[in-house]
């Protein structure tokens, strides 16, 4: 960290005393300037230590494959940052799934209860309140820079990471700038340092010259001593979105774009050499209201202009890709843009949302929704569990299985979801013969097409057939037929045997005895 030492100097009559006067004088004023330098850096020093605390959770992770009950507890262990308004931010995967959390200062052996008042997993922030708001008596909030760091720069990264219990100061620089993705469906700008970076530092602050450029959230594995960090203008955004106590996302912009680099590509256009930007490749398929169109040519986002690769000039040294303007140009959910069509000029209003709901989406610190019929347990397809069965992709490729044909798929209609068998078919006479069809999506029940878990309960609870039959969605399942009240008399049976306490999650557990009532 650069340290900045103040001197002072004083007007003293000079010719009216001798000369070792003069030289002792000199002497003693840039002793105690330094004197006085050594004790503002070891203030400011101090004044961090106590704005960076150690959070640690018992978390209570959901059981993919088992969604009536969780994982065992287990302890995790995080940073955090005393803000304004006597909060602490930290990252999202700290806090995600706790039952338990508690703060603890530096130097300090007691823990505080804390709980979630803010959190947004995409970009993986979150906001924490004590109960004891005493505890930032001493503590002031630590300042934040509110521009880009410069590549180069020296940054040390504060935390708790493994390996001890007291306070970690790492060294490194600023390796790297770039706007990227975060997650599946959340991006922003991410930098890059070089400092050691562990398991622990998560939540915790990166400095420099004793201000905080942002929030150290990951490391790369495959590499030694590459960590990222949230920068500041990042935090600044998430903190402003949740100043209504509800964190409504980042506006973002989905149009699939191609790069203008192609000669051909430009000839078909008639784009003059002179002329850059990014081609249009397809409207949003998720917004109907979209203005864009195949091949048109976005030259401008705001007054930014976009090159042949996407990449819009930050300053002399840094280049992000353009989405890094979304977030700072749209209003009221409208991005102006710069287009070219057909060899026009004009400027169009685009919409853009903080989500466009995609058919497989991730938890986002939810557990799963489950329902036992019969021998099998539903739940609805989540991008946690699609993304594990990517291992055995090529097996469901080949059976056509949704899982992976509709990977990447917005919905067809509102509400539109995958469900699908999660585990394996409890052993129980009425599923005698049957394969179990665990890992297959459900197609149709009593032949009519399911929606989603919402609508197959409401379709089995409602069913006044003697028989059920329940079909899958690929080219390798055999359909199963249950006689209805024998496999409502066997799931009371197996959630005993299995020590399941309900058939179903809350949520539709409401909506299954709702018929009751009728």
């Amino acid at each position: 960290m650069k340290m900045t030492r103040m001197t002072t100097k004083g007007r003293s009559g000079a010719a009216a005393i001798g000369p070792a006067l003069v030289l002792f004088s000199a002497l003693f004023s840039a002793a105690s300037a330094g004197a006085a330098g050594v004790d503002g850096d070891a203030a400011q020093e101090a004044r961090i230590r106590d704005s960076v605390v150690k959070i640690t959770a018992t978390m209570r992770v959901p059981d993919l494959t088992k969604p009536w009950t969780k994982h065992s507890p287990s302890e995790a262990s995080g940073t955090g940052i005393v803000i304004d308004g006597k909060r602490i931010l930290t990252n999202a995967h700290v806090v995600t799934y706790a039952s338990q959390l508690f703060v603890e200062g530096s130097q300090s052996s007691e823990k505080l209860p804390a709980k979630v008042v803010a959190v947004a997993p995409g970009i993986d922030l979150a906001v924490l309140r004590l109960e004891d708001e005493s505890f930032f008596d001493r503590r002031t909030p630590l300042p934040r820079t509110t521009a880009l760091p410069e590549v180069k720069e020296t940054v040390l990264a504060y935390g708790y990471p493994q390996g001890g219990s007291t306070l970690s100061i790492t060294k490194g620089i600023v390796s790297r700038i770039e706007f990227t993705a975060y997650g599946e469906d959340v991006s922003g700008v991410r930098v890059q340092v070089d400092a050691a970076i562990n398991p622990g530092n998560s939540g915790g602050p990166a400095l420099i010259d004793g201000k905080m450029i942002g929030v150290i959230f990951s490391k790369l594995t495959q590499a030694d001593n590459i960590g990222y960090i949230i920068p500041s203008e990042e935090v600044d955004l998430f903190l402003k979105d949740v100043a209504d106590g509800h964190y409504d996302g980042k506006p973002a912009f989905h149009e699939p774009l191609q790069t203008l680099e192609n000669d051909a590509l430009r000839a078909f256009l008639r784009i003059d050499r002179k002329t850059q930007g990014m081609v249009v490749h397809s409207p949003n398929p998720a917004d109907p209201n979209d203005p864009l169109r195949p091949f048109d040519l976005i030259t401008k986002i705001g007054d930014h202009e976009v090159d042949n690769t996407g990449m819009v000039k930050i300053n002399d040294r840094l280049r992000l890709n353009f989405h890094y303007f979304v977030q700072k140009t749209a209003r009221d959910n409208k991005l102006p843009l710069t287009i070219i069509r057909q060899g026009k000029t004009m400027k169009l209003d685009v919409p853009v949302k903080s989500h466009y709901p995609m058919l497989i989406e991730p938890l986002r610190g939810s557990y799963p929704s489950y329902f036992v019929y019969g021998p099998l347990v539903f739940s609805p397809v989540c991008s946690e569990l699609a993304t594990a069965f990517g291992r055995a992709s090529s097996m469901l490729s080949i059976i056509g299985s949704p899982l992976v044909t509709r990977r990447g798929d917005y919905p067809k209609f509102p509400g539109e979801e995958l469900v699908m068998v999660i585990a394996p078919m409890f052993p129980h006479k009425i599923g005698k013969g049957y394969d179990s069809p665990v890992y297959k999506v459900v197609k149709e029940v009593n032949g009519i097409k399911v929606k989603n878990i919402r609508h197959m309960v409401e379709l089995l609870r409602d069913s006044k057939e003697k028989y059920t039959t329940i079909s899958f969605d690929d080219r390798a399942s055999e359909t199963m037929v249950f006689n209805h009240k024998e496999a409502l008399d066997a799931t009371e049976e197996i959630l005993s045997d299995n020590g399941i306490r309900e058939r179903a999650s809350e949520d539709l557990l409401e909506l299954w005895k709702a018929a009751k009532k009728k």
